[in-house]
């Protein structure tokens, strides 16, 4: 199937953002920016779940309960991510386990709600406390989007509602504003996960 032009640089970027914030948690190589590798040091599980200041949110096991401000933990199995029906204000930091929890959540239930069964929702989403099992999730929930993305072809870029996924704005957004909010989505998280690892290499024990 031919990709559609104007999908073209969208597909490449989003490419791009997965490939570094992959290789920035994994290593052993990720990209600087301007195209020279820079050695990484994998994730630890304990880097990944780390709570720089007082009331994180997190990825929590559901034995322990939801975190301060939570009131439940999202998700199925062993372990939930922090969430309130409403937001606090200001809002709670959140751990690298709880962005990536949150992004590999989304990119697997829009997949879904694009080009799957178009019924996954959050009850049945699993979140790990492995870094290394998160890294593997995020891969494939990334494979999953970029299908949804390769599948569509010019007339479904400007269809509202082609993606089903019931927790956005997707039913009154052209499938084009999608895919430019999931590049977004990968590109701030990534950010984020990336300042957090540095903050974590330096602060001291």
């Amino acid at each position: 199937m031919t990709i559609p032009a104007r999908l073209v640089p969208l597909l490449e970027q989003y490419d791009f953002a997965v490939e570094r914030l992959v290789t920035r948690m994994g290593g052993p190589l990720s990209n600087s920016g301007d195209g020279s590798p820079v050695a990484v040091t994998e994730m630890t599980d304990a880097e990944y779940l780390w709570e720089p200041v007082a009331g994180c949110w997190s990825v929590r096991r559901r034995t322990d309960g939801p975190g301060e401000r939570a009131v439940k933990l999202l998700g199925d199995g062993e372990w939930g991510r922090d969430a309130s029906p409403e937001s606090p204000y200001p809002p709670p930091f959140t751990t690298i386990g709880w962005r990536l929890s949150h992004l590999v959540e989304t990119l697997v239930l829009r997949a879904d709600h694009t080009s799957g069964t178009h019924t996954v929702m959050r009850p049945e989403f699993l979140s790990t406390g492995s870094a290394r099992e998160a890294i593997l999730s995020l891969q494939s929930g990334a494979a999953a989007w970029r299908h949804s993305l390769v599948t569509a072809d010019d007339a479904a870029l400007d269809t509202v509602g082609y993606s089903t996924y019931p927790y956005g704005s997707d039913a009154e957004d052209t499938f084009l504003d999608i895919v430019w909010w999931m590049n977004q989505e990968v590109l701030h998280h990534g950010a984020e996960i990336a300042l957090l690892r540095d903050l974590y290499r330096d602060t001291p024990a």
